[in-house]
């Protein structure tokens, strides 16, 4: 995806025309999935928007966990939901600046891979980390 997408350059995706997204649609390395495509070239453009509104994305992302990461508190894998209040009202924000493809179980997902939820269970070595 790093290659496909340039880099996952924001500027250079939310620039996209038909001739990149053709390219796209051909290349077997990721999804080829039309409605992705487009809607990886609008959430740059989202993306963008975000950032000249609140200096980063991460400055408006962190905001929904006011800056701290949410302690899990997890003590089995099937503690761990798919989804929070908080994935909710991302997704839902997300979806009113116009972005696709933002739904809860993934924007909870990102928040675990950006460190904005720990949801290592308690007996992790990452845990305290």
């Amino acid at each position: 995806y790093r290659r496909a997408f340039d880099g996952f350059d924001a500027v250079k995706i939310a620039r996209y025309g038909a001739a990149q997204k053709a390219r796209l649609l051909g290349d077997a390395g990721i999804v080829r999935n039309r409605a992705k495509i487009d809607a990886a070239v609008l959430n740059a453009r989202c993306f963008l928007d975000v950032q000249r509104e609140c200096g980063s994305f991460a400055d408006y992302a962190w905001r929904f966990v006011d800056g701290e990461p949410l302690p899990g508190r997890r003590r089995r894998l099937s503690d761990i939901p798919a989804r929070t209040e908080i994935s909710d009202a991302f997704s839902k924000d997300l979806k009113q600046r116009g972005f696709k493809f933002v739904g809860s179980t993934i924007m909870y997902a990102f928040m675990q891979a950006t460190g904005m939820v720990n949801d290592h269970t308690m007996g992790c070595f990452r845990y305290r980390r």
